[in-house]
């Protein structure tokens, strides 16, 4: 009968940074070759972290240490922590940020957006950093507190889920060296029971600062620094370092919705020793044989399923007999044969990491399973002569070897506390993947990264590279993985490809990359600005049609609006590349071709997540700009644009000329020609537009001689002239039977003006831009100047109106080329560069059939932090010289706002001024306070203190300094209001001024 699977859970994500491995897979590849990760120190390196002298000097000292290389490198700007936060933070809390925030990425969840329950469960090892603080004397009242909340671990699972804004339950677990098992057995039944939809279990353990042991004769540490578990020659243990996290799910939810599972959890169980044993830090042969078989039972397997245990392994010569003996009893009498069962060892590698022993054995049990490697313990030689060899399910593998079980492959995991609470989980194999075998989507693909500064950036393009070239990927599973399941952060890169070659090649070179920065105060505005007849082209709309998602049914609801024979016409000259250019370049199809491929390119880019803030739009595209501003509704617009098209058909043959001069030269260049030509666009201070007869056209054309650059358009119509006065009547007809309502949104019109939100609109309007000069270029300033910073996206074929727009001082983005083959990847490009530069693009919808898969995560390497009271004493510095910290801590900012005893309303300044206060600098004074809080220089009088890394507790502070430093009260609710360096200088300069002005007296 198959297992009731509706109680299983998925370990969907996973991280880890161990001894001599920043990642799980230089980390796999270092265990299944059987190495020793431990380090041995030198004495200098040593005594640069502070290590006593006299301690070094002790022979029984043991230089020994599973070492995190970089375990003082914090990403502060990426968890938006000022330095000074940083530095007073544990280094074992910074660590578990970054591996949570990586296990999260790979479980394909936005750490900053997970999308569901989250729930934390983290352990970490008691704070050697807060300890060391401490020590040094030198911290007051203030930093005691700051340090206390980063560095104990009441507070830590509340700071991850503040940090990632996850909502779920928030525990911090403790039970010494299994703690971290046990939060994987609490976050199970938090999975199970509903109060959560995914969890994250995360530990570390670390020394501050990493170091070696002092061995004591009979105690649990080795004398000679190796940690051999299960061997003949085991002596002790070895400390390391480390940080490990897992996310889990409800298998059916992971399934259905998620990156494939790494493994799952079967079966989980926790108990206690009780007093039944030796002492209180002695092991008990019957807890752990109980926690095991508890969980078996939990798992509903028995033992003969199980293929491979991974220990708690110490290395004792009492820990190891008699975790043997109740491992092989639990196995035994579940049904395991004997010799069945191998045996794995963590510490061998790495040493014990203390509260992250747990999911480190976990994570290792499921690349065991998953993989079907079994990895050797490393350094075993003999089997410890006082381990049960008779009959015992148990072997101590010495190479690494291939699974030899049956499958599902399963592995239990043990970790066993000090003080007797014990954890044991189950784990099983991930399900093989039932789903047909899927293939490269065909077409490009748009794939985005970011990052909080420009160096993660260029981390996580080589890393992702190297990964593409390295595993099968398809490309569509890329493009949905980096978009749903990843944080969008400020500095981003795109790059577009047909398949994970060209990807990885472009990644890795930058080459045809979009590249930018979220402005900090969000995305710039947005225009849609839409171009006029003279940019179509026989199959100008296969690009949007192949890569703008939505652009299709947008397109078939505009075609829908024309009558059966014009819409079917419009559809093949826009469809079909072979369509004969000489039919699309007459007006009367030109005209409401154009039309439908930008608006229908307007209401996709709409669906994508970008919304103009403003429309504009040249001769024709001004008709789309009415209809996108609700002008005009999509049925009048199309009519309009047919009856345009037509009446202008009628008119007399004409052509254009563009000139690359101003408009006053212009009109004196044709002055001096004699001939009857007129200004028909000025597109900007050094671009008009003269039109005319064909022949008159030729003629000015050859008399210019060079005088200035001038190019024949692509017209056979004299446009915006004299001659296309008759097409007044037939515009004027159309018009009169048509609602014009008010723009919607700001609509900078062919006249120069701009039209704000409910403004009159006349049918004159249309019929005198069919006529009169377009001043383009005075639009667009009127743009420029009321939104300095727009992005201006060229919605239709070509990039003349880009150009105009970038000649004014604009970010201008063109959708698509301006002529066919001209660039294939120009739409995911423009895509790509919109995303670039901050506009909300839904990048997801352009690879609807990509599934998010595991792939490298956020590059961290962050600076280097160590507060000040952390470092290592002078020599000769006597810590208790230093007068003892008060007990008491400061009252919380509200409370002290509510008290007045931070400066509440009508507080008197002056009150408690120490001598000579009144002679400080207010503003260096500042400037000092500013930078002790946040731990930044070089501050401007802008500068504000929330966005620094600022918090209300932060601001208490530099509150109490100000009253210790000036003697006065400044309001906690001033300080927040009115947060900048400058507002902070002179709310203190006339609290000052106003304590030294004379008072009155009778």
């Amino acid at each position: 009968m198959a297992r009731d699977r509706s109680l299983d859970i998925a370990v969907s994500g996973m991280a880890g940074r161990f001894p001599g491995s920043p990642e799980l897979t230089q980390w796999w590849d270092a265990l299944t070759a059987g190495r020793v990760l431990t380090r041995r120190y030198q004495r200098q390196e040593l005594v640069g972290e502070g290590v006593p002298s006299d301690l070094l000097d002790d022979p029984d000292y043991v230089a020994v240490h599973g070492h995190l290389a970089d375990a003082d490198r914090f990403d502060h700007v990426l968890f938006r922590m000022s330095p000074r936060e940083a530095e007073m933070l544990d280094p074992q809390h910074r660590l578990m940020l970054e591996c949570a925030w990586s296990a999260l990425e790979d479980a394909g969840a936005n750490p900053l957006d997970t999308g569901l329950t989250t729930g934390v469960f983290a352990s970490a090892s008691s704070s050697d950093y807060l300890r060391r603080m401490v020590a040094g004397g030198q911290l007051t009242p203030l930093t005691l507190e700051d340090a206390l909340h980063g560095t104990e671990p009441d507070f830590l699972a509340s700071l991850l889920s503040y940090r990632l804004n996850l909502n779920g339950p928030a525990l911090a677990v403790q039970t010494a060296c299994s703690s971290s098992l046990v939060a994987v057995h609490l976050a199970v039944q938090a999975l199970l029971n509903g109060d959560c939809d995914q969890a994250l279990v995360v530990a570390a353990g670390m020394a501050f600062p990493q170091a070696g042991h002092l061995h004591v004769p009979g105690g649990i540490h080795s004398p000679t620094g190796h940690c051999r578990p299960f061997d003949a020659s085991a002596d002790g243990i070895v400390a390391g370092s480390g940080v490990a996290c897992v996310v889990l799910r409800r298998l059916a939810d992971a399934l259905d919705d998620g990156p494939a599972p790494h493994g799952v959890i079967l079966g989980t169980a926790i108990n206690n020793d009780g007093s039944a044993k030796a002492g209180y830090y002695a092991p008990s042969v019957e807890g752990q044989q109980a926690v095991i078989r508890a969980a078996l039972r939990a798992a509903d397997v028995g033992g003969e399923s199980i293929g491979y245990l991974e220990s708690h392994g110490t290395g004792t010569r009492i820990g190891d007999p008699i975790e043997w003996a109740a491992a092989s009893a639990a196995l035994r009498a579940s049904g395991a044969r004997p010799g069945q069962v191998a045996v794995g060892a963590l510490k061998a590698n790495t040493g014990h990491l203390d509260n992250a022993a747990g999911v480190a054995g976990l994570i290792k049990a499921i690349m065991v399973v998953r993989e079907g490697v079994i990895p050797p313990v490393a350094g075993h030689t003999t089997l410890n002569p006082l381990l049960e060899r008779d009959g015992s399910p148990l072997y101590v593998p010495e190479q690494v070897r291939s699974w030899p079980g049956t499958e599902p492959r399963r592995a239990g995991v043990s970790s066993f506390g000090v003080g007797g609470t014990n954890a044991h989980v189950v784990v099983e194999q991930p399900p093989v993947d039932s789903t047909a075998p899927r293939g490269t989507r065909p077409g490009r693909h748009l794939v985005v990264l970011s990052a909080a500064d420009d160096a993660a950036l260029d981390r996580a393009a080589t890393r992702l590279a190297a990964h593409l070239r390295a595993h099968d990927v398809l490309p569509q599973d890329v493009v949905r993985t980096l978009a749903t399941g990843r944080a969008h952060l400020a500095e981003r890169l795109a790059v577009v490809g047909t398949d994970t070659d060209e990807l990885a090649e472009r990644l890795a070179s930058r080459g045809t990359t979009a590249r930018g920065r979220v402005p900090a105060t969000g995305p710039a505005p947005l225009v849609f600005a839409f171009p006029g007849q003279g940019a179509q082209y026989p199959g100008m709309a296969r690009p949007l049609a192949a890569d703008l998602p939505g652009f299709s049914a947008a397109l078939a609801t505009v075609l829908d609006e024309y009558d059966p024979t014009t819409a079917e016409l419009v559809g093949r000259a826009l469809l079909d590349p072979g369509f004969p250019a000489d039919d699309l370049a007459e007006t009367a199809l030109a005209q409401p071709a154009l039309f439908a491929v930008e608006y229908a390119a307007a209401m996709a880019l709409r669906e994508l997540g970008l919304h103009p803030a403003a429309v504009t739009g040249h001769s024709l595209g001004e008709i789309t700009a009415a209809c996108v501003a609700g002008v005009l509704d999509l049925a009048d617009a199309a009519r309009l644009v047919t009856v345009r098209g037509a009446a202008m058909q009628q008119c007399p043959p004409g052509a254009m000329l563009a000139l690359t001069c101003g408009e006053q030269e212009t009109a004196d260049l044709v002055r001096a020609s004699g001939l009857a030509l007129e200004t028909a666009a000025v597109n900007s201070p050094d671009h008009t537009v003269v039109a005319g007869p064909p022949d008159l056209v030729d003629a000015f054309e050859a008399w210019l001689g060079g005088r200035v650059r001038a190019r024949r358009l692509r017209s056979r119509r004299a446009f915006h002239t004299a001659l296309v006065d008759a097409a007044d009547g037939p515009l004027r007809e159309a018009l009169s039977g048509m609602r014009l309502g008010p723009p919607t949104l700001p609509w900078a019109v062919n006249s120069g003006e701009l039209l704000l939100p409910g403004a009159s609109v006349g049918a004159a309007l249309f019929t005198a831009q069919a006529r009169h000069t377009v001043r383009f270029g005075p639009a667009l300033r009127r743009l420029g100047d009321r939104f300095a910073d727009a992005v201006v996206v060229e919605v239709g074929p070509g990039h003349a109106l880009s150009t105009l727009a970038e000649s004014g001082g604009l970010t201008a983005v063109p959708l698509c080329g301006g002529r066919p083959g001209a660039d294939d990847e120009a739409v995911p490009t423009a895509l790509g560069r919109l995303w670039a530069v901050g506009q909300p693009v839904e990048i997801d919808a352009t690879c609807p059939t990509g599934r998010r898969v595991h792939l490298p995560g956020y590059a961290f390497h962050g600076p280097r932090h160590l507060a000040a009271e952390a470092r290592p004493a002078p020599v000769g510095h006597n810590p208790s010289a230093v007068v003892p910290l008060p007990v008491t801590a400061p009252a919380s900012a509200a409370t002290a706002f509510a008290t007045g005893r931070d400066g509440g309303i009508g507080a008197t300044p002056g009150a408690d001024r120490p001598a000579g206060a009144v002679e400080q600098d207010v503003p260096s004074l500042l400037g000092r306070l500013w930078s002790d809080l946040l731990g930044r220089d070089q501050l401007s009088d802008d500068a504000d203190f929330f966005a620094l890394g600022g918090d209300s507790l932060s601001i208490t502070h530099l509150a109490r300094r100000l009253r210790t430093e000036l003697g006065i009260r400044v309001p906690i609710r001033d300080l927040m209001t009115r947060p900048t360096l400058g507002d902070h200088t002179s709310m203190c300069r006339a609290l000052v001024d106003s304590d030294r002005a004379p008072v009155a007296v009778g």
